[in-house]
């Protein structure tokens, strides 16, 4: 099979930061689905890896990253009864396992959900790590529940991929009031697309949200830099209220200042389910087939914004490059 990886962590346009090969196609086994990929996004996670991975060093083996994928499975474990070989399927995967940037891969099937009917290949592949990521955070850390209708929360970056899907889900499942960040006018507007009732601009956080009519907010939602945030969350956050975030603090971040407000704060990584194979590791699967549900009523769109043609190293390094900028807006697809 044809896979796309790298064996330096080298800048974006060196020609070597991605190079193609061949190699043996995997074979299923256990609780394994092999899986014939039809399209990928990429996630800030994945020019992170990429960045970090050989930074001194020539990697022995060429490693192939990706946690975003759709496609076919082509055949099954012993141990799977999930799935059967010929089912459509999407997935964000495992970030100790060989990724997606691959013409085929190996992936459990407990962290599997059945792709939505009514989604392209490419508008599925969008979707499962940003949608696992808030879901997770959402509902299994701040345990937002029905009796939260109506309460305030801010998303500190509504634009990014996360942001996106969480802008919905808080909107159309939990039934919050979002107050979601954005600078520039496009991005403000892809916002208001998916359902942000306040969009302000995160240069001027305090100032902004509170001329927006909100004194301080239930929930608070971190995508972005939580070390840059922080005051700001704790000055806008409600006393008993709760901050979660996904971002990768490169100072301490100081609990204390929560402390007089009796704030809870939780961190939310996708990957800690299959890393550590929980014991509700399945819940990843569940998650993925009642949100494929909600695709098809209509209830949450994909957050596509973007969609390269060939799995190539060109298209790869398009890709990184677009979001390592910064500006991209919703989620970025390569369709095979």
């Amino acid at each position: 099979m044809k896979a796309i990886g790298f064996r330096q962590s080298l800048p974006i346009s060196e020609e070597e930061s991605f190079i193609s090969f061949e190699t043996e196609k995997p074979e299923a086994k256990g609780r394994n689905l092999l899986v014939k990929i039809l399209a990928i996004s990429v996630n800030p996670v994945d020019y992170k890896v990429r960045q970090n991975s050989a930074k001194d060093k020539v990697l022995e083996q060429t490693k192939i990253i990706g946690w975003d994928a759709v496609g076919i499975v082509e055949d099954t474990g012993s141990e799977v009864t999930l799935f059967k070989k010929g089912d459509h399927v999407y997935y964000a995967g495992d970030i100790t396992k060989s990724g997606s940037n691959a013409e085929y891969q190996l992936v459990d099937e407990r962290i599997v959900g059945r792709k939505p009917k009514n989604l392209s290949w490419a508008e599925a592949a969008a979707m499962p790590l940003t949608l696992l990521t808030v879901w997770e955070l959402f509902f299994d850390r701040i345990r937002i529940n029905e009796s939260d209708s109506g309460k305030s929360l801010l998303i500190i970056g509504g634009a990014g991929g996360v942001g996106s899907i969480a802008i919905q889900i808080a909107k159309q499942v939990a039934g919050l009031t979002v107050i979601a960040t954005a600078s520039r006018a496009e991005s403000q507007e892809w916002c208001k697309q998916q359902g942000a009732d306040f969009v302000v601009n995160h240069q001027n956080l305090v100032e902004e949200v509170q001329q927006a009519g909100f004194q301080q907010v239930d929930f608070i939602v971190d995508f972005v830099d939580v070390n840059m945030y922080w005051d700001a969350m704790v000055t806008l956050i409600k006393p008993q209220g709760q901050i979660g975030s996904i971002s990768d603090p490169v100072e301490s971040v100081n609990l204390r200042t929560l402390k007089g407000k009796s704030v809870s704060f939780h961190w939310e990584l996708m990957f800690t389910r299959s890393m550590f194979q929980t014991e509700d590791m399945i819940r990843q699967h569940h998650i993925l087939n009642q949100a494929a549900t909600l695709f098809e009523n209509g209830t949450i769109t994909p957050t596509i914004n973007q969609c390269l043609s060939g799995f190539s190293t060109e298209n790869l390094k398009r890709a990184h490059g677009l979001l390592e900028s910064g500006k991209s807006i919703g989620k970025i697809v390569i369709e095979y």
